[in-house]
């Protein structure tokens, strides 16, 4: 019986040294394998040998390990094999597809750059990225990494063997989260590893993301596609797709795999993809601790546009570039491991950007049911769209108004507008009708008050009575009433100016006034009267003696 404990002991210590001592066997595996070519027509060993072997690698010795017994001669079809060892080794830098915020890059000789498209970057490259940015890598063989926010990455080996399109990429994830979509390998030499602070993950082809393990969530492991290796010395698993693998510390193996949850379900009915803002919400997912939303580039969902973290089941976005994008929103759980993708496809148009407005001002208060609006003239537009709503998303706008005129870059409110607050936003329509972007949604206030004229003292003089009020917009005219009673049912005065006074005749007899001015504005819209002040004409004026300012005095 205790021999069979020892056994057993024995046993399962082997296994463990075996586990442990995996990647290592694995590596000396692949470098005593052989890459292979097959033989076309016109090739000789020489050219061969120039385009694949290390300088130090005569094609006498290709000629040897593959028993060539002619080199002139080289049957199209042949095999030929080639020692991983022998091949030619060259570096291979990491090319910026797309930067989103602020992303640095510092070098092995520590010199600091701002990431942008179009940078190569060799072995030694350490990348940061800030709060609400992301950058995406391509390797040699057109692997991509998109780093996320807050992350910071080393690229510890990046090299191509020669022609054969084997590729060795070693990265290092020290902080934060990644998301990889590995090309196929190539051969036994290729290799792809991303190296956290518990665990290593290597793939030959997959897409699959890794998290470093932040906020007291462990690092982890979770693969979309294909199969993903992952293990430490003190232990190894293989994830298949649609799996995940914690990896709580260093000094133990990688977790059970675990489920990656259920993709959420988007409302369609809640879904609104054109035109911005994009309105989206999705039914709750049980054991979800939050969510992950992202806006990708349909043809190139590596590249990433938009990002956000929310615990709330919906999803507001207000600006994202033209193109074919993809909404993706997936649960996350209470380990931080996030799940399965739901994802809709979807348009910008490339339209007309949207104009400049210039009234009312951001947040102004209005006294008018009919408001009218105002921007500027979008080179190519042929109208105008205007929309108000009750909130900034526009989810249902209240009223909407399209006029197809290349002067019309004024527009008054469709609907009457109770007092209240609302948004407003407008956008360009160009030659084949279709609305370009929408500018960006400005709130505004419909007050209950009719407007201040601020009317001045009366003058009067020589029999005159003058009124004055506070001048309106250019190209306004004014509508003034003056009456005895205040119903202004039969008024002294109804006349309209264009100029902010009025003089008439003084009356006989004393007594109060009550006046009221009503704003008309170019296009023939009366706003509201404004409150009645009072004049209280002094009583020698009743006997037509002296002339003094007259004080109007507020109801």
């Amino acid at each position: 019986m205790m021999l069979s404990k020892l056994r057993a002991l024995r046993l399962t210590a082997l296994l463990q040294i075996a586990l442990a001592t995996l990647p290592l066997t694995c590596s000396a595996a692949a470098s005593a394998q052989d890459w292979t070519y097959r033989v076309r027509p016109g090739d000789t060993l020489w050219d061969l040998g120039t385009r694949y072997l290390k300088p130090t690698v005569s094609w006498e010795e290709l000629q040897n390990h593959n028993a060539v017994p002619n080199p002139y001669r080289l049957p199209p079809g042949q095999v030929l094999r080639f020692p991983i060892a022998w091949l030619r080794v060259e570096p291979a830098p990491a090319r910026v597809v797309a930067v989103r915020g602020q992303v640095d890059i510092s070098g092995g000789d520590g010199a600091a750059s701002v990431a942008r498209e179009g940078m190569q970057l060799p072995i030694g490259s350490r990348i940061r990225t800030g709060d609400d940015a992301s950058i995406t890598l391509a390797f040699a063989d057109d692997s991509r990494l998109l780093l996320r926010e807050n992350s910071e990455l080393r690229l510890d080996q990046l090299s191509s063997y020669g022609a054969t399109g084997m590729v060795d990429t070693r990265l290092r994830l020290q902080r934060g989260r990644s998301s990889s979509r590995v090309t196929p390998a190539q051969g036994p030499a290729s290799r792809y590893m991303i190296t956290a602070p518990t665990a290593t993950s290597s793939v030959r082809g997959t897409v699959f993301r890794v998290s470093a393990g932040q906020g007291g969530d462990p690092a982890a492991t979770e693969v979309v596609e294909g199969r993903v290796h992952v293990g430490n010395r003190h232990g190894q698993r293989m994830v298949e797709p649609g799996q995940a693998t914690l990896s709580a510390s260093a000094g133990q193996a990688p977790a059970p795999v675990q489920p990656l949850l259920a993709a959420p379900r988007i409302d369609e009915a809640g879904l609104r993809l054109e035109p911005l803002p994009l309105l989206a919400t999705w039914q709750a997912v049980p054991q979800a601790r939050g969510y992950r939303v992202e806006v990708v580039r349909a043809d190139a969902p590596d590249i990433l546009l938009f990002a956000r973290d929310t615990t709330d089941t919906g999803v507001s976005i207000d600006d994202l570039p033209p193109g074919r994008l993809r909404l993706l929103v997936r649960a996350v759980g209470a380990d931080g491991v996030e799940g399965h993708d739901s994802s809709h496809d979807f348009r910008v148009p490339d339209g007309l950007p949207p104009p400049l407005t210039t009234a009312p001002a951001h947040g102004q208060t209005l006294d008018q049911v009919h408001p009218r609006f105002a921007w500027a003239q979008v080179p190519g537009a042929t109208g105008s769209v205007l929309q108000i709503a009750r909130e900034p998303e526009f989810p249902q706008p209240l009223g909407e108004r399209r006029e197809r005129r290349i002067d019309a870059t004024r527009l008054r409110s469709p609907v009457a507008l109770a007092p209240g607050e609302y948004y407003w936003r407008v956008a360009s329509v160009d030659a084949q009708g279709l609305a370009g972007r929408y500018g960006q949604a400005l709130p505004l206030r419909i007050s209950d008050a009719p407007a201040d004229p601020g009317l001045q003292p009366a003058q009067a003089e020589k029999g005159q009575l003058t009124l004055r009020w506070q001048a309106g917009a250019e190209g306004q005219r004014y509508r003034v009433q003056v009456d005895r009673r205040g119903d202004f049912s039969a008024p002294l005065l109804d006349r309209e100016t264009t100029t902010p006074e009025v003089a008439m005749k003084q009356p006989w007899r004393g007594g109060t006034l009550h006046v009221r001015v009503q704003y008309i504005d170019d296009d023939g819209y009366a706003g509201p009267f404004s409150q009645a002040q009072q004049i209280q004409l002094p009583c020698k004026l009743c006997y037509g003696v002296g002339a003094g300012a007259l004080l109007l005095l507020a109801l």
